[in-house]
């Protein structure tokens, strides 16, 4: 018979076995924590909990579709057979869930989701219009930059003004004809039945909240797994909260080293405060490194010793290799560069 966690090292197998509540995965770059969290889908259908009541929580929907894949090719070799599990990204499930309640929001029944480029041509109209009276000559923000604004100010619940000083101080005397913009974009989606993708989100946390939809939101899933954690914003941990409120079971992984989504209003103070947010959660690490040899890893572990703020995780090879020790080179130019690689 197939063991379902074959395969797993003494860590991996600790994060696929836990049965408890909240849980905190710190797992270092290429320590497999893809294999680990799959592995940990896989164990929580096998016992029991069917497949489309775990809900899987990624930031691409190559990540989402590669550990669904990975979770049901183990279940099956042990012989397993079930449903699929939820995946998606953050935008994608609360895509799904407002087609599903659009009229209890009150939301049109058609509406049309904006990519980013068409969510920043909506802006750029608003823009015109509204600052139109400006003086000549004097300097506006780019579409694109009010666009960061308004989403910044959606993710983390700051006052428009508060991200126009921190974003583009360079504008902070048009605080408030900025505010006008992004207020003026917000009707103008309204009127056209139109939602982006920070509205996806605003709408799951209205039906999450909603008295008689939220709870039932909320009860679909037995058990919600979210990767790349160290990424999420103020507003996605809001979003989680209400789908845990009656359910502890959340496992979350992360590197809080490897914070690349700044620019969606991620912060890693999130999964540096888990704890908080989720009370009495667990946490475990993911150390040993596949990917390099340990004199690589103990540059990495000094250079990361050094951050200002977050965990102590200490990366280790599987094995000792007498490997050359990382040097610093000075390149004065790419051609050089190029020589010395």
């Amino acid at each position: 018979m197939y063991d379902l966690l074959e395969g797993l090292n003494e860590e991996q197998r600790a994060v696929a076995a836990f049965d408890g509540g909240p849980l905190r995965v710190l797992a270092g770059a290429g320590t497999g924590k893809t294999t680990a969290l799959s592995s940990r889908v896989a164990r929580i259908v096998a016992d029991g909990i069917p497949a489309e009541r775990v809900l899987l929580l990624t930031f691409t929907r190559r990540a989402a579709r590669q550990m669904v894949e990975r979770s049901h090719a183990r279940l099956a070799r042990a012989g397993h057979r079930s449903g699929r599990v939820s995946g998606g990204t953050f935008h994608s499930v609360a895509h799904r869930t407002l087609r599903q309640h659009a009229a209890r929001l009150g939301l049109p029944e058609g509406f049309s989701v904006l990519d980013p480029a068409d969510a920043a041509d909506v802006m750029d109209v608003v823009r015109d219009e509204v600052l139109k009276d400006l003086p000549n000559g004097r300097r506006i923000p780019r579409k694109s930059t009010l666009l960061d604004i308004y989403s910044r100010a959606v993710d983390t619940g700051t006052p428009v003004g508060e991200v126009v000083i921190a974003v583009a101080p360079w504008a902070s005397d048009l605080v408030e004809p900025i505010g006008a913009v992004c207020k003026a974009y917000i009707a103008r989606k309204r009127r056209l039945g139109l939602l982006d993708f920070d509205d996806l989100l605003l709408h799951w946390r209205q039906a999450l909240r909603d008295d008689l939809v939220g709870r039932s939101l909320a009860g679909m899933y037995d058990h919600v797994l979210v990767d790349e954690y160290q990424d999420v914003n103020s507003l996605q941990v809001e979003l989680l909260q209400l789908l845990r409120k009656h359910d502890p079971r959340i496992t979350v992984v992360g590197d809080d080293a490897q914070a690349i989504y700044s620019f969606r209003a991620s912060d890693p103070r999130h999964i540096l405060e888990f704890e908080s947010d989720f009370p009495d959660a667990t946490t475990l690490q993911l150390t040993v490194n596949y990917r390099s040899t340990q004199n690589i890893l103990n540059t990495a572990n000094a250079i990361a010793d050094d951050a200002p703020s977050g965990f102590s995780t200490r990366l280790r090879a599987p094995s000792v290799d007498p490997s050359t020790t990382p040097q610093l080179l000075r390149c004065a130019d790419e051609d050089h560069q190029s020589t010395a690689v």
